[in-house]
């Protein structure tokens, strides 16, 4: 018997990371390793180690809110006042928590990017023991993965949003899979709507067509924190939201 365990949005959390692998023969991380802003908690993550607790506070409310003009200005004069781009800040704590995540990942993981994420910094820190994958196809005891990372764009301008054709490119790319991996669900509203944050996150129309052409045995995703839904089927495709990784500390485990 082969298992694997799966966790995506891990969002910070490598103290559970380093035992998502136990028992199993491998590894699947589906992405969002960085915490920037944590909804539940607004002092954890890098916008408030940057601004404090009370912006963190007012950037959620006006996302929440949907008021993201809004919250651009917001952000814009947060920088102003600090004096510094956003790039650099930013690349120099999530390097730190890159360090310890991808520490905590053990042999064999194979990983995709979230939205969050910064992929350029990856190959600084996936050990030999990682596989970076997008776009590309792994062989898993046995069964095919094919792995897609990112989001598409949004109002929310997360850090790795990609534009409707090249991620409908890359799901075409991977041809005939067993288990499908991507950070984002597919076009399904049930799988798409987060009851917590009141709002649909953006599925992807490229993965649903695919799902229903190619017939995965399994897609297997994220990205959607407290979903409506967590699994359904498309014709003779499982779909699952494994969970959000830094609240449960749990992996999904597939086995065959």
């Amino acid at each position: 018997m082969t298992r694997v365990h799966v966790v995506s949005d891990v969002h910070g959390n490598a103290r559970d990371l380093a035992h998502a692998g136990e028992g199993a023969d491998a590894l699947v991380c589906l992405g969002d390793l960085v915490m920037f802003l944590d909804y539940a908690d607004h002092a954890n993550g890098i916008f408030p180690d940057l601004f404090g607790t009370a912006a963190a506070d007012r950037i959620v409310e006006l996302r929440t809110a949907r008021r993201f003009t809004e919250a651009h200005a917001f952000g814009r004069a947060l920088w102003e006042a600090l004096g510094e781009e956003p790039g650099p800040a930013i690349e120099r704590a999530a390097r730190e928590q890159y360090a310890r995540l991808f520490a905590a990942m053990p042999t064999p993981t194979y990983a995709t990017f979230g939205n969050v994420d910064l992929p350029h910094l990856w190959p600084e820190y996936a050990h030999a023991g990682v596989t970076v994958l997008d776009g590309q196809r792994a062989e898993i005891g046995g069964r095919v993965f094919g792995f897609v990372g990112g989001g598409l764009r949004t109002p929310m301008r997360t850090p790795y949003e990609r534009d409707e054709e090249e991620y409908a490119a890359l799901v075409e790319q991977l041809g005939e899979v067993d288990v499908l991996c991507t950070h984002i669900p597919p076009d399904v509203p049930e799988l798409c709507y987060d009851t917590v944050a009141r709002r649909f996150e953006r599925g992807s129309g490229a993965l649903l067509a695919a799902i229903r052409r190619t017939r995965p045995r399994y897609h297997l995703f994220g990205h959607v924190h407290q979903p409506l839904v967590r699994r359904t089927r498309i014709g003779a495709t499982e779909c699952v939201n494994v969970g959000h990784f830094a609240s449960t500390g749990r992996p999904w485990a597939l086995t065959w």
